[in-house]
């Protein structure tokens, strides 16, 4: 099965009519279709956008994971492209509810750039504990990836985790990173609030139970 590399980052703003910025996430998508992998993201206008173009140029697979209901929605509504997208997958969910779908559709998660949308979809990618890289030099969130984790109290996974400002050698990186590593199975693995099995679950009624002097619930003994 083909890699899927997602590309996340900024939707709109001044990077947007920067030439430079744009070769440089052109060469992304390249580097994405050349190795053999698929691109996914977020099938909406931006810089994911412009990556996802250069790899369907190249020819690579680039798959989309729309906000929209439909086409109509996507095209009319959202304002967003179709014409180099091989498959538009449309999950109605909205933008934000839409990028845990994106994120889990992705093997590696690479960001360029920026703001509060991708800020979401790097802690999502974190939590899930897929690996991670960032195009620096950009601004915006994929700058600043250290940062976010300092302020939450987080640690840098050197295992998982790679920057560059080079686009080609980024994908390599991660591409790299993902070949020696199992990320988890089990959406009970992931997070960092999340028991890793039922038996914790029944630990930790049981332990309630203690506390409160109570009884467990659902007419269990004690």
């Amino acid at each position: 099965m083909k890699l899927k590399v997602g590309v996340m980052g900024s939707a709109s703003g001044e990077l947007m009519a920067d030439p430079t910025v744009r070769l440089r996430v052109a060469s992304l998508g390249r580097a994405v279709a050349q190795a053999g992998c698929v691109l996914v993201n977020g099938a909406c206008p931006g810089l994911p956008d412009v990556a996802a173009e250069a790899a369907n140029e190249a020819g690579g697979l680039v798959v989309g994971i729309s906000p929209a209901f439909s086409e109509a929605e996507h095209v009319h509504i959202y304002t967003s492209p179709i014409a180099h997208y091989d498959v538009l997958l449309y999950t109605g969910l909205g933008l934000m509810e839409r990028d845990i779908i994106n994120i889990r559709s992705s093997d590696v998660v690479i960001f360029v750039a920026g703001g509060m949308g991708t800020l979401n979809e790097f802690t999502v990618a974190y939590e899930e504990r897929k690996v991670i890289g960032a195009l620096t030099g950009l601004g915006g969130v994929s700058d600043r990836l250290q940062e976010v984790l300092d302020l939450s109290g987080r640690r840098w996974r050197p295992e998982t985790m790679a920057v560059d400002s080079d686009p080609v050698r980024l994908v390599e990186r991660v591409i790299g990173l993902h070949a020696g590593y199992q990320g988890p199975v089990l959406e009970s693995q992931v997070g960092a609030d999340k028991p890793a099995s039922w038996d914790h679950l029944e630990a930790l009624r049981r332990a309630l139970k203690r506390e409160r002097g109570g009884p467990l619930g659902d007419g269990e003994p004690t």
